[in-house]
């Protein structure tokens, strides 16, 4: 109800709407007149440019060089130049005198045949004389008979096997067979000490040699 009182009608304008057609129309109007006006055949016009010298930049500071580089620069480089040998070339003279000697074959002289190839057979050595029993120690070769083998009433024989040096005595003396080690231990001793040889001869030169002697132990010859 109060909403009506305050509500007026909405009126159309026949007027305004003739001013907005008439300004909008001026408005494009005075834009077709401002425009550019494009003359036909416009000269061409050419852009001429000049080059400006401008100063050339300063030159950079030296580097610092190593020192090892200085050094290196500060040596003198030596060069060794080896001369080439001179090769004497031969003129034509020297080749055209000189003259290749060709020895000729000996001939065989007759009569000078060797005849076949002998040998020569080696003088054989001269026979070895072994050692014989110096007849003035004959009697001191036999040994004391052993007490223990003479209170056991028991015989022995002893073998042994000596070497005799080119002064008559026994240098060395080997046990082959024994009948009891007191046997084998008296004719030991009494062979290194008293045992006297005339020595092996070889050319009537004395040399060292071996000789194998026998004793018989009985007691019988004791008593």
């Amino acid at each position: 109800m109060y909403a009506d009182r305050y509500t007026q009608p909405t009126r159309f304008n026949p007027g305004g709407l003739t001013a907005a057609v008439a300004i909008n129309a001026g408005l494009i109007a005075a834009l077709m007149f401002a425009g550019p006006k494009i003359l036909p055949n416009d000269p061409i016009r050419t852009l001429i440019t000049t080059n400006i010298p401008i100063d050339p930049p300063p030159p950079e500071p030296p580097k610092p060089q190593p020192k090892t580089a200085e050094v290196v620069a500060s040596r003198p480089t030596e060069t060794i130049v080896a001369p080439d040998p001179i090769v004497p070339t031969p003129s034509t003279s020297d080749l055209a005198t000189t003259t290749t000697i060709v020895p000729t074959p000996p001939t065989p002289i007759v009569g000078s045949d060797p005849g076949p190839l002998v040998i020569a057979t080696p003088t054989p050595l001269p026979p070895l004389i072994g050692p014989q029993v110096d007849p003035r120690y004959a009697g001191a070769f036999q040994p004391v008979y052993p007490p223990a083998e003479r209170r056991a009433n028991r015989d022995g024989k002893v073998t042994v096997r000596v070497l005799v040096g080119t002064d008559g005595r026994v240098k060395q003396i080997e046990r082959l067979t024994a009948t009891s080690d007191a046997f084998w231990q008296v004719t030991q001793e009494r062979a290194l000490r008293y045992w006297r040889f005339k020595p092996a001869t070889r050319g009537d030169v004395p040399v060292e040699a071996w000789r194998t002697m026998a004793l018989t132990f009985r007691m019988e010859d004791a008593g």
